[in-house]
């Protein structure tokens, strides 16, 4: 059997990517009986059945490392983050929003502030320099002035990258610089499966290097935090873990309590503004489940 790695999935045929190319597949009934669905994403192997009209049959899947909802995907190796400097205006708070969903996935994370050329003061450095404390990478970038693409492309090789962020941002702007010709907002016909993009509302993937792939769909759909239990929160503020063990009390939430490691660590490895959204997310978590 041959391997590959599901590409895109609709009308119950499976787009599979191998090293002999795209074969358009029907999966065995043994996954319908079983409640299984292939996803996006998913490594599989298949039986070939006309290798001249690459057709086949998707005969297993292999195990996951981990599966998105909202895109349904499987195997995602990392979130690329977009905000813009300016056009729209940087929104912190919609940002960490972002990263404990990535976080709650245990993906990869890469943050990218788009359009720095338009911010003549240069006021997305103190955002940079904010999450790279926090422990996270961060690729101050423009699309239009080619600046920190190369970057971008190195990052986004041999993975699975899934790319999130408000509209007007540049996500789509950035991977066509990063990879000419694939043209995501033109809804050309793909090069490989040969069906128009953006066609339907299911995730696609899109290869841009031998091994590396980026999810073609909006992203994060849902920025509701609301299936997270507010005790659980703390973990997902990744400055904090050094810290979560070191407190005098078991179940520390680092807001009241004292002899807190966290709250010691504020203004040193933990940043004053993400402490001040942690509380604020903490607060929230706590009134909704209140309300329950």
């Amino acid at each position: 059997m041959l391997e590959g790695v599901i590409v895109k999935g609709i009308g119950g045929f499976y787009y599979i990517d191998t090293k002999q190319g795209v074969y358009e597949c029907r999966a065995r009934g043994i996954f319908r009986k079983e409640g299984i669905r292939p996803t996006v994403g998913d490594s599989v192997r298949i039986s070939i059945l006309d290798e001249a009209g690459k057709k086949g049959s998707l005969d297993e899947i292999l195990p996951r490392r981990n599966e998105l909802i909202r895109p349904r995907v499987s195997n995602v190796d990392q979130a690329v983050i977009v905000f813009a400097a300016k056009s729209p205006n940087m929104n912190l708070d919609l940002l960490d929003r972002f990263l404990l969903l990535a976080e709650e996935q245990e993906l990869e994370i890469l943050i990218v502030i788009n359009k720095i050329d338009k911010d003549k003061n240069e006021d997305y450095s103190a955002a940079a320099e904010l999450y790279r404390h926090a422990g996270y990478p961060v690729i101050c970038a423009s699309a239009q002035k080619g600046i920190g693409i190369e970057e971008l492309r190195h990052a986004l090789e041999n993975k699975i990258s899934v790319f999130a962020g408000p509209s007007g941002v540049g996500k789509s702007s950035l991977i066509n610089a990063a990879f000419p010709g694939l043209e995501l907002n033109t809804g050309e016909v793909s090069r490989k499966i040969q069906r128009g993009r953006h066609t339907t509302r299911h995730a696609e993937l899109i290869q841009v290097s031998e091994k590396g792939y980026i999810v073609d769909s909006p992203g994060f759909t849902s920025l509701l935090l609301s299936h997270i239990p507010s005790e659980i929160l703390q973990v997902y503020f990744r400055e904090f873990r050094p810290f979560l063990n070191q407190c005098r009390y078991t179940g520390c939430m680092h807001i009241n309590e004292p002899e807190c490691a966290v709250k010691e660590e504020i203004g040193r490895a933990v940043s004053e503004r993400r402490y001040e959204r942690y509380k604020t997310f903490y607060e929230e978590r706590k009134e909704e489940e209140r309300r329950r």
